[in-house]
């Protein structure tokens, strides 16, 4: 008699657990990003050197859940304040290709992300999400390596953008040729929201 109702037993109460389990909410991570201890470079390659430059990073914050990959959140940059270390380049970009006295910010939007964010150790995830520059909206994949310990993340990001292809001039000239893609790399640092 009690091996038939242990027998019984198990199922109902795997079944019970797998009913609690499911009706436990999500954790979402909440985390606000370091504008002091983020970098935004640009590397942009011609036939002659390899132009090096950065923006500022105005603001932002992420959240993520582990278990679903939904995301959420807002990234923001100046886009008036790319500088490459030479004037009269920098006045060709910020006037013919971001056309940035027009749209003065550049922002991405996460919302999903592909892997886990460890909370202790090394992470490599897959970002995907909404890309705002010069005025357009585009879908891009970001792949990024974290690094997290004690609630600190510190993560990087390596990427290029089809800046052509999206829509903006190409400052090549008869004699210098310049690449129709921008490598990105974002260096940031994000804490626990309050």
């Amino acid at each position: 008699m009690m091996r038939t109702v242990r027998l019984l037993a198990t199922p109902i109460l795997c079944s019970l657990t797998l009913l609690s389990a499911a009706t436990i909410p999500a954790q979402e991570t909440a985390l606000e990003i370091d504008p002091e201890h983020t970098k935004v470079e640009f590397t942009l390659g011609d036939v002659l050197h390899t132009v090096h430059g950065s923006f500022s990073f105005t603001r932002g914050n992420v959240r993520f859940d582990n278990a679903s990959g939904k995301a959420s959140g807002e990234l923001i940059v100046d886009a008036t304040s790319g500088a490459s270390g030479s004037q009269g380049r920098d006045h060709r970009m910020h006037s013919n290709i971001l056309e940035s006295a027009l749209f003065h910010d550049i922002v991405f939007r996460p919302d999903h992300i592909e892997g886990k964010v460890a909370p202790q150790g090394t992470s490599h995830v897959q970002i995907h999400g909404i890309f705002a520059i010069h005025g357009t909206e585009h879908e891009i994949i970001m792949p990024v390596d974290v690094e997290a310990a004690d609630g600190q993340y510190t993560a990087t990001a390596h990427f290029f953008l089809p800046y052509v292809k999206w829509g903006m001039k190409n400052p090549s000239t008869l004699m210098l040729r310049v690449s129709d893609k921008v490598e990105l790399t974002i260096h940031t640092i994000a804490r626990p929201a309050h």
